[in-house]
């Protein structure tokens, strides 16, 4: 009983987080099965049939609250589940030693993009609201699908950022688009994972435990994704992506770090992380006070010219 209480927090703190970044929930579910011992393959179908819940209740909640782009959803999500599904029945058992520092470097160079980019020069809106094109939406979908399905997480890590990136979307839209056709993608890798391996490899109490803590937190994390301003949760994504990248690639055979030289370069991340953030939050609030002041100045214009 223990160890299911202890699953449905790890699902609620885990949706928490996806919800409002886009990413992590099966990250971090997944990390923890791997943990207490289980099959990478049981692990990752069990988080990906939770995620057909979590992800359906993420979707309505980001809905409501106008966090989604549909036209977005179809074009990544379909290519996405087709990705999922083959990694899920066909190349599960293939090693992502080498796929993974690789796939970890080109995140962290996104990461640190998105986290630059946000935090010195806010929305980019030069770009934004022009159309994302099919030919990009759907190779990203199929690869982030299959590094999904193969790695028991990876549809936000390696969506959010590349769509962020673009700047053609507003962040918390991102965020709801990429949770949104999320829910396609764990459809298509749990109907790989049962062809696959079976149901008799599953646990479908932890299944119902992280779902029914996911399923809790998904309006709540909506909800803040509407109301945190784009800049700052822009540079919040950024540093998450550095953080969780970087700390792969210090785990990676072709560097293997200490945990002297880990804890060193964690520390200087946060210290990073901890400045943009700060100074994202203190250029939003000049700029919101410059805005007011622009806008009451124009009502006085107005007044004052308005016949009496």
């Amino acid at each position: 009983m223990r160890k299911l209480l202890l699953l449905a927090l790890v699902g609620l703190g885990a949706q928490l987080v996806d919800g409002s970044l886009g990413m992590a929930y099966g990250v971090t579910s997944t990390t923890l099965l791997l943990a207490i011992g289980t099959n990478p393959a049981a692990a990752s179908a069990t988080v990906h049939l939770a995620e057909i819940g979590t992800t359906l209740a993420s979707g309505a909640a980001h809905w409501k609250f106008g966090n989604v782009d549909w036209k977005v959803v179809a074009k990544i999500g379909i290519p996405g589940a087709i990705g999922a599904f083959a990694g899920a029945t066909f190349l599960s058992g293939l090693s992502t030693e080498v796929a993974a520092p690789v796939m970890a470097l080109i995140l962290l160079a996104l990461g640190i993009y998105i986290l630059v980019r946000f935090t010195a020069f806010g929305i980019p809106r030069d770009r934004l609201g022009l159309p994302l094109r099919k030919r990009f939406l759907g190779p990203l979908g199929l690869v982030a699908g299959f590094v999904d399905a193969t790695g028991g997480g990876g549809w936000g890590p390696v969506g959010t950022p590349a769509i962020l990136a673009s700047g053609r979307m507003e962040p918390r839209k991102v965020i709801g688009s990429i949770d949104t056709s999320e829910f396609l993608v764990a459809i298509a890798a749990s109907l790989g994972f049962l062809v696959g391996i079976g149901s008799e490899n599953i646990d479908f109490a932890w299944v119902a435990a992280l779902l029914i803590g996911g399923v809790i937190a998904a309006p709540i994390a909506a909800w803040l994704v509407r109301h945190i301003p784009p800049r700052i949760l822009g540079s919040a994504v950024g540093g998450v992506i550095i953080l969780t990248n970087s700390r792969s690639l210090l785990r990676s055979d072709w560097i293997d770090a200490s945990d002297s030289v880990r804890y060193a370069v964690y520390a200087v991340i946060y210290l990073i992380w901890a400045a943009a953030l700060a100074y994202s939050v203190k250029q939003y609030r000049a700029n919101r006070d410059a805005e007011r002041i622009e806008a009451d100045t124009a009502e006085q214009h107005r007044s004052a010219a308005a016949p009496v």
